[in-house]
């Protein structure tokens, strides 16, 4: 038996509280991606003799490394108390399963052969996209607020409503995993930390500790706001959200005094300790922070950052923080459910009282800071609702299946790739509903959708709503309707003519034919709208009839075959692997290309902590590899899709040959996702995990030079003399490529690589 490494122990909150037990684990990486993640498992007993032999347990299990493997875990069932089973083996033998799946055990998701059309609504943050969901479910904008609106990012869940006939409203809702949550909370206290490396007030540390640098995860919410209670934040940007009227906020869940006195107080201690803690990291660093240059001084800023992180008292903050959260979760009384480990998984409720259900629910989306201190909404990562919902306006019942989500950011560059959360969600719907802004139509981010949408070969499912379109009429260089819509859809044709060399011009020729059929102008969406309202209503039930006949169009069965050759597929993937390493040089700022934003080396290292920790869909911001390798791949091949060396059997008519050509693209685009995170991240993982700890003077270049090595060894650019990792990949994308067209109905041709 070997001397252990780690120990348990075991910790009472307060007097008559149940004992927790604590312990690093072995087998489990921590956030900075080192063997021994710090544990924190109730052990279910106030009894102190009781916690002391379950303590004694966990430490049998890590003085012996015969323990450590997921292969024992029946063995140690037989031996040892399960409490202690549970919170070793968890989440080493148990597959994650992904929250939609667990939302559709609880509640099925239907389609078209159950009648119902689904519509998934994507657009930039802050353009109307769930002021546009609120009409079609009859949302009153103040009685209901829900889902919530702000100008910035509200949640990071998905929104899912199912608009069902029926007597009862039914919800269920899925919650990030701990250890998501825990790897956010640490890198709210990590930057709440490294603000003081300068003098910073306790103000300026609480705004970093409640609001990740991302803007999508807000602890506030959850713990509270600085000063709640106490002063009016007019300048928080959550004012500008739903802000109910004093009648309505009577029916709010708002914490009492004594509660909002016991968080501030949390909150300042919390405050006091990250203070004590950056103290000994700059002390420990051993440097006058004066008298260093500019290189130096990065360089010691980021080993300050790295001891903060290091010291014992850090981990405890965290795991201290983490507690406070799951106290959040006992308002939740019923219908919830959790992991093996205790973290909550999902949460179900059902009503017959529609205000009694959205009043509910609100605890697990709103964003009224009153409410502060009481809400769940930045742990959610799906909410799913069933019920008679129906817009105020129009007649009749309608099976919709509405999917919203998180806005996207605002992108300076249409090649900046769309989420692969989105994309995949694509080959699952009927309508791809692109929400913009008639304001300021078709800036780079929503021309980045239409991008995507057209590579993916769904380009037919593709229909874009413009909100604000009443706002229009104040120009007085539109002065009709018809001016102002001539200015919309101008900009819609320039989008569309912009993108002819990107995805061809076949593609872009398909939806251009009935562009003007697809796109609505809608006003007025912060309003009620009724049948009163005859010129906005009008606009909102020609796109829910949209949606109707685009469900109702079933695919032409492909009577011709698109024939292809395959010299002219290797040229497609040069370019395309070629595109993607020009770009990504000039994110690591390792290389030139125009147009493409320098990435932060604090976002490197960000975006390196996610595939390093498995997490957030290995995306930071705008940093996406996966999808931009997606992109690129998905482009450059519906190019060469569009233009087949000749067709098997009749010449197809132009309609017959866009839906043969967009069945191979589809079938395409669903390979390639697989392909990409395959080679960019699991092939690579191995440095990405070594980039991850790299730290100190000069670690900025070589993280960059590290990652961008993963790029060149997985996804090589073939060049005229192909080497092995060349040839590998070609031999993989020609049989990809190939397996889909086939599939698909058509033929590729040509001598395959050895």
């Amino acid at each position: 038996m070997t001397e252990p490494r780690y120990t348990a122990a075991k910790v009472r909150p307060k007097e008559g509280a149940t004992w927790v037990l604590t312990f690093r684990h072995p087998m489990k990486t921590d956030q900075r991606g080192k063997p021994g993640r710090k544990m924190r498992r109730s052990a279910g007993t106030t009894d102190e003799a009781r916690a002391e032999e379950l303590r004694e347990q966990i430490n049998t299990l890590l003085s012996d490394e015969s323990w450590f493997s997921v292969h024992r875990q029946s063995a140690a069932a037989e031996l040892f108390d399960d409490v202690v089973v549970r919170a070793f083996y968890e989440d080493l033998t148990t597959p994650t399963t992904r929250s939609f799946d667990v939302r559709s055990q609880k509640i099925g998701l239907p389609g078209k052969e159950d009648g119902y059309f689904r519509v998934l609504l994507i657009g930039p943050t802050g353009v109307g996209k769930t002021s546009l969901l609120r009409q079609f479910i009859g949302s009153h904008p103040e009685r209901d607020r829900f889902p919530s609106t702000s100008a910035s990012r509200t949640t990071i869940s998905d929104i899912e409503v199912i608009t069902a006939p029926g007597e009862y409203y039914n919800c269920v809702a899925t919650f990030f995993n701990e250890w998501t949550v825990q790897t956010l909370v640490y890198e709210c206290v990590a930057d709440a930390g490294a603000v003081l490396w300068d003098e910073q007030p306790d103000a300026k540390i609480a705004e970093r500790l409640l609001q990740h640098r991302d803007m999508r995860f807000r602890l506030s919410y959850v713990l509270g706001s600085w000063g709640q209670g106490l002063v009016a934040q007019a300048d928080d940007e959550d004012g500008f959200g739903d802000e109910p009227t004093a009648f309505e906020a009577e029916g709010e869940d708002v914490p009492v005094a004594e509660e909002i006195a016991r968080m501030q107080a949390t909150l300042q201690g919390y405050v006091a300790r990250i203070r004590v803690l950056a103290a000994k990291a700059k002390a420990d660093l051993g440097v006058e922070i004066e008298s260093l240059i500019k290189e130096d001084r990065d360089a010691a800023q980021d080993l300050f950052e790295e001891c903060l992180q290091t010291l014992p008292d850090f981990d405890e903050l965290v795991g201290d923080i983490m507690d406070e959260l799951r106290k959040r979760f006992d308002r939740l009384n019923e219908g919830l459910t959790r992991r093996p480990g205790g973290w909550p998984e999902s949460w179900v409720f059902a009503s017959d009282d529609r205000d009694e259900f959205i009043r509910t629910i609100r605890r697990l989306s709103s964003n009224w800071a009153p409410s502060f201190g009481t809400l769940l909404t930045p742990l959610v990562d799906g909410i799913r609702i069933r019920g008679p919902f129906a817009p105020h306006f129009g007649n009749g019942e309608r099976k919709l299946v509405l999917l919203d989500g998180e806005g996207l950011g605002h992108a300076k560059d249409s090649a900046t790739g769309v989420t692969s959360h989105i994309t995949s969600r694509f080959d699952q719907v009927d309508v791809i509903l692109l929400v913009d802004t008639a304001k300021t139509p078709m800036l780079d981010t929503p021309t980045s959708v239409m991008r995507a949408v057209a590579a993916s070969g769904h380009h037919d499912k593709l229909a874009i709503a413009f909100t604000s379109f009443d706002l229009l009429k104040r120009q007085a260089n539109l002065p009709t309707q018809a001016d102002q819509r001539a200015h919309v859809m101008a900009t819609v044709n320039q989008a569309l003519a912009s993108l002819r060399e990107v995805v061809g011009v076949p593609v872009i020729r398909a939806i251009s034919r009935d562009i003007d059929e697809r796109c609505f102008m809608l006003g007025y969406l912060d309003r009620v709208i009724t049948d009163k309202n005859p010129a906005p209503a009008a606009e909102l039930l020609r796109l829910l009839a949209h949606f109707e006949k685009v469900g109702f169009a079933n695919a032409a069965s492909v009577q011709v075959r698109p024939v292809y050759e395959l010299a002219r597929l290797l040229f497609s993937i040069q370019g395309a692997v070629a595109e993607f390493h020009s770009r990504w040089d000039a994110i690591l700022s390792l290389g030139g290309a125009p147009n493409v934003r320098r990435a932060h080396w604090a976002e490197v290292k960000a975006l390196n902590r996610r595939v390093a920790l498995r997490i957030d869909n290995y995306e930071y911001r705008d940093l996406m590899p996966v999808a931009e390798l997606l992109g690129r791949l998905s482009e450059w091949i519906t190019r060469y899709l569009d233009t087949p060396l000749r067709w098997d059997g009749k010449q197809p008519s132009e309609e017959e040959a866009e839906s043969a050509l967009g069945l191979v693209q589809r079938e395409v685009f669903k390979r390639l996702g697989p392909l990409a995170e395959q080679r960019l991240i699991e092939a690579g993982y191995g440095r990405w995990t070594r980039a991850f700890h790299l730290s100190g003077r000069g670690s900025t270049f070589e993280r960059a030079r590290g990652i961008q090595s993963v790029y060149i060894e997985n996804v090589p650019v073939p060049g005229p003399v192909l080497d092995h990792r060349s040839t590998d990949l070609l031999r993989e994308m020609q049989s990809l490529v190939g397996e889909a067209i086939e599939a698909a109905g058509g033929m590729l041709i040509g001598e395959a690589l050895g």
